[in-house]
């Protein structure tokens, strides 16, 4: 356990060496581990092990003091205040109401009935958003600011909404609780050392993950590190409520876990909050790894780290009433394009990766405290590299991309032998993939000649109604253009009841209109400001861009309304 604890340290030391700068060594790997976690059983042995493994490691220079979130302007912890007369539902903006909201679109998710958090969400009553350190809530019958809330720190960046609750994660890490009905406000904030990875949310439960660093001085030997206590090595936190302050180590010991066979360079701490209930800590479980890919269903949540040509797995279980809980691991062959990359269909988890020759779907299944390889399909573009990917159910899609764009249709229902069922060959690249209705899959990406030279935004459908012949049945072409979906697959609206599909650019949204195997180019909106996002809310268009949030008419496409993000 010693040699494995030295390890991980060295990797943390070369993490931070060199000051801390940003482009220190990456992880150290042990090519002859498979990945797992065991968990410590006390805080003396976690103060035990990690010291006297650290003190094998060469020195590099020190690890800094962490903070614990971000200050307000003033420099002291704000406390929120619930202004009298704001109870719980009450008020004439509470979205407690007999009347029905109007259908509206949701963020771009990638699995149903997981939400994901975005800058913008909405009820189809109100559409709260945040910005510069602000939360709005507007209301959409009036098409009027209700609430204005300045979020302690300033720290805001996305929000996942419930209810009359939205929890808002922002730099820091900060995780406020803000109460909607009536006047808005902040019910509590909680600041946690280290940086916010990700976060998903199924029935009004929230799962965060943030990611932190020891507190550490090097070399060893030294007084201070002689000195150091549990609490240096693990995260700390700051929870700040109207009832008052408390401060301390985020997690106990005997939730912390470390590497059984792999390495890491940070600490992932897997938070949860149910959003009816007051703020907490967020019943915390720390693992010693790394993790910058999350992906979630309902029933599970993975973390998913790259190392060299390597992609290392944790598996949380989400089932039972209390915190996540770590069951399984994994390391699996080559890179993962992103969350897209990663699906759980029928107790099976499907990876589709990017290798040094060619690309592989691995398909895993629990076993014990391992997720265990059951299937593989490899050879899928020779000499390129993935570029998008979607399973749907037993059926997957894949694109890969160098100088054409092949994409291959798969079949999964055998998990012990999954197949390549199709094959379609355009120049170009799609860089996301979206279901539409009958049959068809829609694509955006960037056309390219035959050398693979891109020209400009392509938006593609696809029949693939029989999967042995996907067929590209329709396209539009914008010279010079590029979706921002290529890079955040949020900025993505496809509203199937009318067939509107809006894309948000670098400059504006473009509009289309599917309607068979036809788009029709209705225009672009968005003031020719750079827009991040678009929802529909009855049969108007939402467009939030840098400035403010434009309504528009869901057919003409005509300007309802504008409401700038003022102070």
């Amino acid at each position: 356990m010693r040699k494995r604890l030295a390890w991980w340290l060295a990797a943390v030391s070369l993490a931070v060496g060199a000051c801390g700068s940003p482009e220190a060594a990456p992880p150290l790997w042990n090519q002859r581990a498979q990945a797992g976690l065991v968990a410590f059983e006390s805080c003396e042995q976690v103060l035990r092990e990690l010291r006297e493994a650290y003190a094998t490691v060469p020195t590099r220079g020190a690890i800094t003091e962490g903070e614990v979130g971000a200050a307000p302007p003033d420099g002291k912890a704000a406390v929120p205040q619930a202004p009298a007369g704001a109870e719980r539902g009450g008020g004439a903006d509470s979205a407690d109401s007999a009347e029905p909201a109007p259908g509206h679109s949701t963020t771009n998710n990638h699995e149903q009935g997981v939400a994901e958090p975005d800058l913008v969400q909405t009820d189809g009553r109100r559409v709260v958003t945040v910005a510069d350190g602000t939360l709005r809530v507007i209301d959409v019958a009036n098409r009027r600011t209700t609430s204005r809330v300045w979020l302690p720190g300033g720290a805001g960046e996305e929000l996942l909404l419930f209810g009359d609750r939205a929890l808002v994660v922002g730099q820091g890490t900060s995780i406020t609780l803000v109460e909607l009905s009536g006047q808005a406000r902040v019910l509590g904030t909680l600041r946690i050392e280290g940086g916010y990875v990700d976060a998903r949310m199924a029935g009004g439960r929230a799962r965060v993950v943030v990611s932190s660093t020891p507190r550490l001085p090097v070399p060893p030997g030294e007084p201070a590190f002689d000195a150091a206590t549990v609490d240096d090595w693990l995260p700390s936190y700051e929870l700040t409520t109207p009832q008052g302050s408390r401060s301390g180590r985020l997690v106990d010991c005997d939730r912390v876990s470390h590497p059984d066979t792999y390495t890491a360079t940070s600490f992932l701490t897997v938070l949860t909050f149910d959003l009816t209930a007051p703020l907490g800590t967020g019943d915390p479980v720390t693992v010693a790894a790394d993790g910058g890919t999350v992906y979630g269903t309902a029933r599970s949540l993975y973390l998913a780290h790259e190392t060299g040509y390597r992609t290392e797995i944790h598996r949380f279980d989400l089932t039972g009433a209390g915190p996540a809980e770590h069951v399984a691991s994994a390391a699996v062959e080559g890179t993962l394009l992103s969350q897209y990359a990663m699906s759980e269909h029928d107790g099976h988890l499907r990876v589709a990766t990017t290798r040094r020759s060619d690309n592989v779907v691995t398909v895993l299944a629990a076993s014990g405290s391992t997720l265990t390889k059951v299937g593989s399909l490899a050879g899928l573009g020779r000499n390129e590299q993935i570029y998008a990917v979607r399973f749907f159910g037993t059926t997957g899609y894949v694109v890969t991309f160098r100088r054409t764009d092949p994409l291959y249709t798969l079949d999964l229902t055998d998990p012990t032998d999954p197949e390549v069922v199709g094959e379609l060959k355009i120049t170009g690249y799609s860089a996301y993939l979206h279901r539409a209705s009958d049959g068809k899959l829609l694509g955006v990406g960037q056309e390219a000649d035959e050398l693979g030279r891109t020209t400009g935004l392509q938006v593609s459908l696809f029949d693939v109604t029989d999967a042995a012949r996907p067929r590209k049945v329709a396209e539009h072409e914008l010279v010079g253009g590029r979706a921002q979906v290529e890079s955040q697959t949020h900025a993505f609206l496809y509203w199937e009841p009318t067939g509107l599909l809006v894309l948000p650019t670098d400059t504006d949204a473009l509009v289309l209109r599917l309607a068979g195997h036809r788009f029709t180019d209705l225009g672009t909106i968005g003031r020719g400001l750079p827009v991040r996002r678009a929802l529909v809310v009855g049969d108007e268009v939402w467009v939030v861009s840098t400035s403010g949030i434009g309504v528009h008419d869901e057919k003409t496409l005509a300007e309802l309304a504008w409401l700038p993000f003022e102070a």
